[in-house]
Parts: C-alpha cells; structure tokens; sequence
C-alpha cells in the first residue's frame, strides 16, 4: 500500500464520525444561505437603482423639452402641467424616494416616450434579447469546454494555437467580430442574413459574436482547472487502473475545473445581457438593447432605470443559481456551509 493511500485511509474515520448533520439543522442551514443571497439580491437592486438615478440627473439637457419633442415650445403653463405630472419639479432626493416606494410595488413608471408601463415596455422587448443571450451562452459553453477538453494536458502547439485563439477572442472589440461576420456571411457569401430577428438563422451571426469573448476567457479558466486536476493523486490513481486519458478528463478531472469554472460562467451569464446592447445595435436586432440606446438618446429615464434593475436582477439570480450548482458539485462548499 503506498503512502498517499495510508493518508487517505487515515482521513476517512474523520470523515465518517462527521455524520449527516440533522435534518431541522439542514434546513435552518438552508434558508439562512437563502435569505442571505436575498439581502444580497436586494443590495444589489438598490445600488444599481441608485446609481443610475443619480447618473441620469446629472445628465445634460432638460426632460421637459425631451418630452416636448424636438422643436417644439410651449407656454409655461403646459411646461409646469407637465413638470407636475411626471413630478419633474421636485427636487431629486424627494423623486429618488418617491421612486423607490413605487419600485417597492413593482412599478417601475411609465415610459416619457411610448406613453406606456415601462414593465410592459420590457416585457415586449425581452424575448429577441433572452433567445440571443441564451443562443450566446449555449454556444460559448459548448465552444469552451471542448477547447479546454481537447488542449488540457496536450502537445505544446494545440495548447499554444488555443491560447492565441482565446486572446484574440478576448481582445477584439464586438463591434468589429460582428461587422466582419456581416461582411462575409451576410453580404459576400449570403448564408446568414445580417439584420433582423426573423427565424433561427438570423441569431446565428449575433450569437457567434455575442459568445466569442466569454468562450475564450471560458476555455482558458477551464483548461487551467484541468491541467490542475490532472496532476492530482486521483487523476494518477485512475489512469492506473487503465482508464483513458480522455476518460481521465471527462470523468474525473471535468468535475473537479468545472466547480473553479462556474463562477466565471455566472459572471459571463450575467453580463451577456449588457453585451447585447452593442450586438443588437450591429445587426439592427430588436430587443432590449436598441430599446436602451433609444431611452438613452430621448432621455427616457423610467424605461432606462428599469432596463438597469432587470439586469441587475438577472445578475443576481445568475449568480445564486451558480452558488447553488458549486455546492451540488463541491461537497466541502456544503460541509463548510453546515459548520458555521
């Protein structure tokens, strides 16, 4: 018996004297994880509904003359209507109040422009967004782990050319990835159409350019999880017992990078959203990105707040998701989680 299976042996009746912690624990253990993800959550809303309110009052320009429209006067009778009806002539610390009692109620304010809930607004835009975003996120994981599976622990040139692809996957601006895209596959070889969101095919070029830099910064993350696990006392001990080193990868080693991975895989998730803004605006996509850009350009400041609080909201939901799958793959994060 070699020295690494005595201390494997020696560990294990610690182990075992652990015993499952008692189920009314368990519980009182779970929800005070849960409930502290929901103040997180909430600080989270708070801070971004904060910032965005403080940044659109310092911005230029006077709301009055957005909503009047381009060109257009009116009395200072009609401005003041106006000013009283959106309660633009109070000051902004009494707004910011008023408004968080409204966001308290799930009101997030009728639209300057459209004449219209903001929550209805989004609503209407958020399916072409979610399909990109998810489309995105498909397509980088399934881009990444193969990259990272396919290099980890290879010959010097694959590991190298996978490296130069993932800097140049994380160092080209999005703009420019999906103006090429069009270029070629849009106007010279005509198999993908490079604007709208009609049919499957058109999420194609978005989703490519969407998934580019998260598949990269995901591979490289992932491909470092595995050489690190490979050189582990398991990964020695299964390729003893005649296991493959693919087998070796896929079975043992992916699980282990793959709980280091998933925290970059949430923080991806969540800003795949704020990166359709720029890719909708480049293939001329509806969603919620060209919807931001317009609130931004008319200064339409309700549809702008709630377009920054559904994301922030989305952010934090993608990040205790990924809280919960490390503690399904990781049982030291759940055996710490029952000690405090």
């Amino acid at each position: 018996m070699s020295g690494g299976d005595m201390h494997v042996l020696e560990q294990a009746p610690a182990t075992e004297d652990r015993g499952p912690a008692p189920e009314p624990a368990r519980r009182r253990t779970v929800l005070r994880h849960l409930l502290r993800h929901l103040f997180s959550g909430a600080a989270v809303l708070l801070g971004a509904a904060t910032l965005t309110f403080t940044a659109l009052q310092l911005a230029p320009g006077d709301p009055v003359a957005v909503l009047l429209g381009p060109g257009t006067s009116a009395s200072p009778q009609v401005r003041a209507e106006i000013q009283a009806e959106y309660g633009l002539g109070e000051p902004a610390p009494l707004r910011y109040v008023h408004y968080l009692g409204h966001l308290a109620r799930g009101d997030l304010g009728t639209s300057y422009q459209l004449q219209q809930p903001v929550s209805e607004v989004i609503v209407d835009q958020l399916r072409p967004t979610a399909e990109l975003a998810a489309a995105a996120l498909v397509l980088a994981v399934l881009t990444g782990v193969a990259i990272a599976v396919a290099t980890a622990g290879r010959r010097p040139g694959l590991r190298a050319a996978a490296m130069a692809w993932e800097s140049l996957a994380l160092s080209v601006p999005s703009f420019w990835v999906g103006i090429v895209l069009v270029s070629v596959f849009s106007f010279q070889l005509r198999i993908f159409p490079g604007a709208g969101a009609q049919g499957a095919a058109s999420l194609v070029l978005p989703s490519v350019t969407l998934a580019m830099p998260a598949a990269g910064a995901l591979s490289r993350t992932l491909r470092e999880g595995l050489e690190a696990a490979l050189a582990q006392p398991f990964a020695a001990a299964a390729r003893a017992r005649g296991l493959s080193p693919t087998g070796v990868t896929m079975r043992h080693a992916l699980r282990h990078a793959a709980a280091s991975a998933l925290n970059l895989g949430g923080w991806l998730a969540g800003t795949l959203l704020a990166g359709t803004v720029l890719v909708e605006t480049v293939f001329a996509r509806p969603g919620l990105g060209a919807l931001t850009v317009h609130a931004v350009i008319d200064r339409d400041m309700p549809v702008v707040m709630g377009v920054v609080l559904t994301s922030a909201l989305v952010s934090a939901v993608v990040f205790t998701v990924v809280d919960l799958l490390q503690r399904v793959l990781d049982p030291r994060l759940r055996i710490e989680v029952m000690d405090r």
